[in-house]
């Protein structure tokens, strides 16, 4: 007599790229938690490892998929006995001891002899409760609360603010009461009444509910909305559900504050009389050096998405003066760091006939300005919750020359990582300069670079042309926003600067005309507004700024990026060095490791900055 043992199931978990929504335990298709792949296993009953399954999480050390410790599965069946008892939360109205399990849920009707109920926004709240007239509000259940078996508070968000709303023992009744989870769309009715003395809500008053109804139940159990989002989630898992962390009330109200910051930054500029363009997105040329564009084929001829409107914006100072532009930039740089971004909001401005002085005048009243008008807007209480020390800063700003930012390094015995000291004509990279601005406290002006470190349109000093009227705006906590200089304004300048990086004038010859047709001394900047942001707003990240953040699924099979397979094993350059075959079907790529250049039977096939999530 013999007994055939039950086949062990393995399951693969990566938690850089892997997916709890549309994981499905294989190798090409992980899981995103070793919580979730366990919770996956398990039919019912006591949570344990099962004897039938084999958990193997992915090793970015050595690229490899290898077997769970017994730590990480100890773990593992903590943070599920939490989430299991979150989700029991999260279905607040269920049948148990503590709701009101012994209420007749019933179809609520509203009453035909109330008043006709007027639709309006939260942000309308007040004015409705003045006027004592009957409401409707849509929206979202941004927090579920029973109090007792006859009673409820729901918390309502409908994106213009939160509004706490009371529903009685009759609401209770509902036959929607044991749906109703967190981001639950409903439309709840009555009246608006000021808050009790002593007590506290979202404007100083709730809504006591006499009729709502769900317009559509969110998930509950393990996955819910607390459930997917939760303390111990991760920043990859955070930015993987950037769509959910939106709803979130430090997350919506950077996005609303976005919007403050722009329309500041665009009332400054109509006030100051300068004309806003929109320049193309594709081009042919290069503006901040070719090893960052983003490579595209253009009805068979190569384009790059742009890295700068300054270009642009130069050649239309002749005819309209001072211009500016909002818009999108983009730069093929392999770097994730929290100040980063392969897709930033450029804010660029050229103006004609100023100085250098007047250049660096200019951008010190536009960030005075621009924060003065956002504090003075109606979100300054907004502003002012997520940087309560946010002021205008005083003027004029700190100017420090380059070679006095080099000693001042060198005298503070700062060291680069290899141990030595930093010479003059080196780059000043995030490291030595945050720890410049945030020891000085202050807002600084780095001046006069040297023209090697500079692009080739960038004006030279006329008494050491080593170095050009360029700058650098550093702030306290992010480091630079700015950069900006005076423009090379004559003809045989400028023909010598493309000789000097290399660069073909035929794709350049509408720039150079610049310089035959009525040329006169310039100079512009640019300016990262999702920087800007995290100084103002005291953020760690710059994608913190953005609505959204590019992602891949990670799973890709190497093979699918190009059309029928390679002619023979070819390799896949990982950023970090990592060298892989793309001869392996079961290969995939985890978002941790998103390549820089794929290269697939000796021909490049695609190009992307590091920036999985």
């Amino acid at each position: 007599m013999f007994t055939i043992e039950k086949p062990t199931r393995v399951v693969h978990v990566c938690t850089l790229s892997g997916s709890d929504e549309s994981g499905d335990g294989s190798r090409t298709r992980p899981y995103g938690s070793l919580a979730h792949a366990l919770s996956r296993t398990i039919d019912g009953g006591e949570i344990s490892i099962p004897k039938d399954s084999k958990f193997l999480i992915w090793c970015s050390e050595d690229g490899e998929f290898r077997e769970a410790s017994k730590s990480a599965m100890k773990k593992a069946i903590g943070q599920l006995e939490l989430m299991t008892r979150k989700a029991l939360k999260q279905t607040p109205l269920a049948m148990t001891d503590d709701t009101p399990s012994q209420l007749e849920y019933k179809t609520l009707v509203e009453d035909p002899t109330l008043p006709a109920a007027q639709k309006i926004k939260i942000r309308a709240a007040e004015k409705a409760r003045i006027d004592g007239k009957r409401v409707v509000i849509f929206g979202w259940a941004h927090r579920v609360r029973m109090q007792g078996k006859s009673m409820m508070f729901v918390t309502l968000r409908d994106g213009s603010g939160y509004l706490q709303c009371l529903l009685g023992k009759e609401m209770c009744k509902s036959s929607d009461t044991p749906r109703l989870t967190v981001e639950s769309t409903v439309a709840l009715y009555g009246t608006l009444v000021t808050v009790p003395e002593g007590k506290s809500a979202p404007g100083g008053h709730e809504l006591i509910v006499d009729y709502w109804k769900i317009i559509h139940a969110a998930p509950s159990g393990l996955d819910a909305f607390e459930t997917k989002l939760n303390k111990e989630a991760g920043p990859e898992v955070m930015y993987d559900q950037r769509h959910l962390v939106l709803r979130g009330e430090t997350a919506s109200s950077l996005m609303k504050l976005r919007s403050v910051f722009l329309q500041a930054f665009r009332q400054h500029y109509d006030e100051q009389h300068y004309v806003e363009l929109t320049t193309p997105c594709l081009t042919q040329t290069e503006c901040e050096g070719g090893s960052t564009l983003f490579k595209l084929d253009y009805y068979g001829e190569p384009a790059y998405l742009t890295q700068s409107s300054q270009l642009y914006l130069e050649t239309a100072i002749p005819s309209m003066g001072d211009v500016f532009s909002v818009q999108m930039s983009f730069r093929a740089e392999a770097s994730r760091t929290r100040r980063h971004l392969s897709e930033f909001t450029h804010i660029e401005a050229e103006m004609p006939f100023i100085t250098y002085d007047e250049l660096l005048e200019r951008l010190e009243f536009l960030v005075c300005d621009v924060i003065e008008k956002a504090l003075s807007s109606p979100a300054r209480g907004m502003i002012l919750e997520l940087n309560p020390d946010l002021k205008v800063p005083q003027r004029p700003f700190r100017r420090m020359q380059y070679k006095d930012a080099i000693e001042w390094l060198r005298q503070a015995d700062f060291r680069k990582d290899d141990g030595t000291l930093y010479e003059f004509g080196e780059d000043i990279p995030e490291k030595p300069e945050r720890f410049m601005v945030d020891t000085l406290g202050e807002p600084i002006f780095l001046c006069r670079f040297p023209a090697a470190m500079k692009a080739f349109y960038m004006f030279r000093d006329e008494e050491d042309p080593t170095l050009t009227h360029s700058t650098d705006l550093l702030m306290p906590g992010v480091g630079e926003i700015i950069g900006g200089s005076m423009r090379i304004w004559d003809y045989d300048e400028i023909m010598a600067g493309y000789a000097r990086e290399g660069i073909d004038p035929k794709f350049y010859y509408w720039y150079t005309d610049q310089r035959k047709y009525g040329s006169c001394p310039h100079g512009g900047y640019g300016l990262g507004f999702e920087r800007f942001l995290a100084w103002a707003l005291k953020r760690d990240h710059v994608r913190e700024q953005q609505c959204g953040c590019w992602r891949s699924s990670g799973r890709e099979s190497v093979q699918s990026m190009v059309s029928g397979p390679p002619s023979s094993p070819s390799l896949v350059v990982i950023s970090d060095g990592l060298t892989v075959s793309a001869g392996d079907p079961a290969i995939f790529l985890p978002a941790g490791l998103r390549p820089a250049v794929y290269l697939v039977a000796d021909k490049l096939v695609a190009r992307s900055a590091t920036c999985a999530h």
